[in-house]
């Protein structure tokens, strides 16, 4: 089993990055949100599973420990293959399929193209106490709703071509550092979070 690797990026771009390890290239396959935060002649390490099917061997990689976790549940998942769990991380992160399963809220699941109503209902079922939501998230959850400064930089991200969900991650994210999060106007923000995720012609480019 492999359980990591780590070397050089040759290339990151989709749903597929390839990194070099002792000279040659592994080929993963990742989330378009992992995807964006690798840069070509970097060093990356990711978590990884492989999955072996008759007529293929394929790599999967995760930047977090809970991404794979997470990846392997919903895998075990009657219906779900690794394709279709790696669609639900691509949408939805693992607080909030955690969150998702304790409310038993199918419905998040149903809007990842290619997981059905019986599935979605499957996922719950079968990920119920398995899953759960990380204590700074549940801190978050107990703050005060956005800002409008968080909600108009996450409405830039989207129009600059990042996905609504690595918006709201980064946003969240960079709030969670600040030392005053209530007094950050949009435009420091802004650059804060651009700071964090890197040019955003990039991020424009690889979704195109």
């Amino acid at each position: 089993m492999i359980a990591s690797v780590r070397g050089l990026v040759l290339s990151a771009l989709g749903s597929t990055a390839v990194i070099e390890v002792g000279g040659v290239g592994l080929a993963l396959q990742v989330t378009p949100a992992t995807a964006l935060t690798l840069r070509v002649g970097t060093e990356a390490r990711l978590s990884t599973t492989l999955i072996v099917r008759e007529d293929s061997l394929t790599l999967y990689g995760f930047p977090a420990t809970d991404e794979l976790e997470v990846f392997e549940l919903l895998v075990g998942v009657t219906g779900v293959g690794p394709k279709s769990a790696l669609g639900v991380l691509a949408v939805l992160s693992p607080n909030r399929i955690a969150q998702a399963v304790a409310s038993e809220d199918d419905a998040a699941f149903r809007k990842v193209s290619g997981i059905g109503p019986k599935t979605a209902k499957l996922i719950v079922l079968s990920l119920a106490g398995k899953v759960f939501v990380s204590a700074a998230a549940a801190t978050a959850a107990a703050r005060p709703a956005p800002t409008s400064a968080s909600a108009n930089v996450q409405t830039a991200l989207i129009g600059l071509g990042w996905s609504e969900r690595v918006a709201a991650q980064a946003v969240e994210e960079t709030l969670a550092d600040t030392a005053d999060p209530e007094q950050v106007g949009v435009a420091s923000l802004l650059r804060l979070v651009l700071a964090r995720l890197g040019p955003a012609q990039q991020a424009s480019e690889r979704r195109s």
